[in-house]
């Protein structure tokens, strides 16, 4: 409660959650005495989607290698401390309130976002970690999110761009979306991993036409493909790889870990059996995330029990294109939040997976309720209930199906709080 307490206090700082501008960013990062411009070896994560895919992926690869890292992510499932990775470890909750509240007292009456101050905080401690890569995700965007504060990077990863946040944007549309993530990257190099559709990468390459980065594209400078025998063959310029099944579930996640697999090599020259060793080391919870034991997982009995946080169009589309590969039969529990494109996310299901149980998110104001949500799918021709919880859904899935997977998806609000059930 500590945390969480001071949390709300930092909330006072600034009367908006989100508020996209740098100033009041540089004017903490100023009073902490700039460590933006102290710490090296940046590594820049943009995009809608994948970012964290690519993030830990890159990060598993690296420590096989001999190197530490410092990692930035958000959001969190379970705790805020999830967000803060120095040489490798979870900060602890204790660490984290005393850094928090350090950095209150530098800030003093100015006013910041709660991203803003746990940015700067990031930042701040990564100056006690200074010979370690520091990867970075943005949060919303790119060009005006507080993660844009460094002078040069290393490289970018530039996962997937695709439309969502339009409520942010004048510009609503994939364009739009496109600029303000590639915008203000820095003239390093860019890595640019697998769209969702050629159209969208053509987007991407013409929109980074003036930045002077070395750009390497999937399909176009690197590649990687998993053959009828089961093989995973990755290609770039230097050559070809053939790789062991990743830990993490999903042909999507191939290509988001052969973007940090292009920039393992070609930045940090790792061996090759440093990225076979890698790849069967990720740990990335909330992507297709298999609960192999607990609480709920007792509940689901004999079928799988699956958690996703993907909660856009894209993420939908990723999937689903793993539903259809699977052989047993899919149930979705599904909760969102009220700002997401909710018919179209869940529309791509319809068809392919057996069963739809609709629930709130428990403790999150921000999420739709599911009548509401169900109201608005009503022209969607799949098995569509309501569930009054989490243990609800489950058993009640469980206990008509036999040898089924059911997959929870639709927020990361979400998934946390089944590992917290859990």
């Amino acid at each position: 409660m500590k945390l969480q307490n001071l949390l709300l206090r930092l909330e006072k700082h600034h009367k908006k959650k989100l508020d996209l501008s740098l100033g009041r960013t540089f004017n903490l990062l100023k009073k902490l005495g700039n460590p933006q411009d102290k710490i090296k070896n940046i590594v820049s994560i943009v995009g809608t989607n994948a970012k964290a895919s690519m993030g830990y992926s890159l990060k598993s690869i690296l420590n096989v290698n001999g190197y530490k890292c410092n990692f930035y992510t958000s959001p969190h499932l379970k705790s805020y401390t999830e967000r803060f990775i120095f040489n490798d470890n979870e900060i602890t909750e204790e660490n984290l309130i005393d850094l928090l509240n350090d950095i209150e007292k530098v800030l003093g009456d100015d006013n910041a976002t709660v991203f803003e101050i746990l940015t700067c905080a990031f930042i701040k401690y990564a100056e006690n970690y200074k010979d370690n890569i520091n990867i970075i995700e943005a949060g919303l965007f790119h060009q005006y999110d507080s993660t844009n504060v460094f002078k040069e990077n290393l490289f970018t990863l530039l996962g997937v761009i695709h439309n969502d946040h339009f409520q942010w944007l004048q510009n609503k549309s994939i364009e739009g979306v496109i600029y303000e993530k590639t915008n203000k990257l820095l003239n390093s190099n860019i890595f640019i991993n697998k769209q969702v559709t050629e159209d969208i990468r053509i987007k991407i390459e013409k929109s980074l036409e003036n930045n002077k980065s070395e750009k390497y594209y999937f399909g176009k400078n690197f590649n990687i493909s998993k053959s009828e025998n089961g093989f995973i063959q990755y290609q770039d310029d230097q050559g070809e790889l053939i790789l062991p099944e990743p830990n993490i579930l999903g042909e999507h996640q191939l290509y988001n870990i052969s973007t940090s697999i292009a920039a393992s090599r070609k930045i940090f020259k790792v061996k090759d059996d440093c990225i076979k060793k890698g790849i069967q080391n990720i740990k990335l919870k909330g992507r297709l995330h298999e609960i192999k034991s607990g609480k709920l997982k007792d509940l689901a009995k004999n079928n799988k029990l699956i958690i996703d946080g993907g909660h856009n169009i894209s993420a939908s589309l990723s999937i689903s294109n793993w539903i259809k590969q699977q052989s047993q039969d899919v149930n979705l529990i599904i909760g969102m939040m009220k700002d997401k494109d909710h018919y179209e996310f869940i529309k791509i299901f319809e068809g392919i997976v057996k069963s739809i149980t609709l629930i709130n998110i428990p403790n999150n104001e921000g999420a739709i309720l599911k009548e509401q949500l169900k109201q608005k799918l009503i022209n969607i021709k799949t098995i569509i209930s309501l569930s009054n919880s989490i243990e609800e859904s489950i058993s009640s899935i469980s206990s008509n199906n036999n040898n089924n997977i059911i997959l929870c998806l639709g927020s990361l609000y979400l998934c946390g709080e089944i590992l917290k059930l859990n």
